[in-house]
């Protein structure tokens, strides 16, 4: 790879749970969840070019050039980089976007790491990852990790379980900042210390939440049914929806039997993108 390309591949987060412990006078809340990362992953190249250039392409690109909101627009005006910066960005979007899976996130933390990688920016810290966005520091490590604080806070002292995952998301966008915005009761976690020193075994997995789960399940029954639908599945350990949704998943400890799934999947929700992946995997 020369001074003149740099490419990389970034992977999709799964939120196996996500308690939000209160609201800080700063306006964000202080959570507590538990991420882990799949091989479901956007790819992001960059090369020099005679002016700026954002090119999207895949299942998931934008409708229009850019998307709302877009998070590599927004990192290079946090980072002062003007839109005549000499680079030609193409991200292929295989993973999709307002669905708790990090899409945007990650995007992000490659897209830092590409500027690194130019010399555009001079070093990388913690502060500047986390003021792009909440989820954009574990997604530039892409390990297993518990985040805390308003997600800037990382603690990798942490393993999850090597599992294999059915992923399903229906046709419904999920505002992640209209999901905080109604949240009232918080995680009755009354002892921090004892939680994270639980161990994260599948059976242990399956008791814990995603606080944002029952909001979206009673603003979109859909989301309820199709999760009580993958709790039926045979040899499904739990289903949980990821981050702020609206993606589900469900859990298996072996391979075949998330194939087989995906094959019921396919069959009962064909207009539904679905697919199958795993974690501990090597980027």
């Amino acid at each position: 790879m020369t001074k003149d390309f740099y490419s990389i591949k970034v992977p999709a987060k799964i939120n196996l749970f996500l308690n939000i412990i209160n609201k800080r006078k700063d306006g964000f809340h202080n959570i507590l969840s538990g991420i882990t990362f799949i091989n479901l992953y956007d790819k992001i190249t960059i090369k020099k070019s005679k002016k700026f250039i954002l090119d999207y392409s895949g299942e998931f690109k934008p409708k229009n050039k850019y998307f709302e909101d877009d998070i590599i627009l927004k990192t290079m005006s946090i980072l002062n980089l003007k839109d005549d910066s000499k680079i030609h960005i193409k991200i292929e979007k295989n993973i999709p976007t307002l669905s708790g899976l990090g899409s945007a996130s990650t995007n992000a933390a490659a897209f830092i790491k590409c500027l690194n990688f130019f010399s555009l920016i001079e070093k990388i810290d913690e502060n500047l990852l986390s003021f792009v966005g909440s989820d954009v520091s574990a997604c530039y490590y892409s390990r297993d990790c518990l985040l805390k604080g308003k997600g800037d806070i990382i603690d990798f002292n942490v393993n999850f379980p090597k599992i294999y995952i059915l992923l399903i998301k229906p046709n419904i966008n999920i505002s992640t900042s209209k999901m905080y915005s109604k949240i009232k009761n918080f995680s009755n976690i009354k002892n921090n210390k004892s939680f994270l020193k639980d161990k994260f075994i599948l059976d242990n997995l399956k008791n814990y939440q995603n606080i944002f789960q029952k909001i979206a399940e009673q603003e979109h029954p859909e989301i309820k049914n199709l999760l009580i639908f993958l709790s039926k599945i045979e040899n499904c350990v739990f289903s949980r929806m990821s981050g702020s949704g609206s993606c589900c998943y469900a859990v298996f400890r072996e391979k075949k039997y998330a194939i087989n799934a995906l094959k019921l999947m396919k069959f009962s929700y064909p207009d539904l993108w679905s697919i199958i992946g795993e974690n501990k995997i090597k980027i």
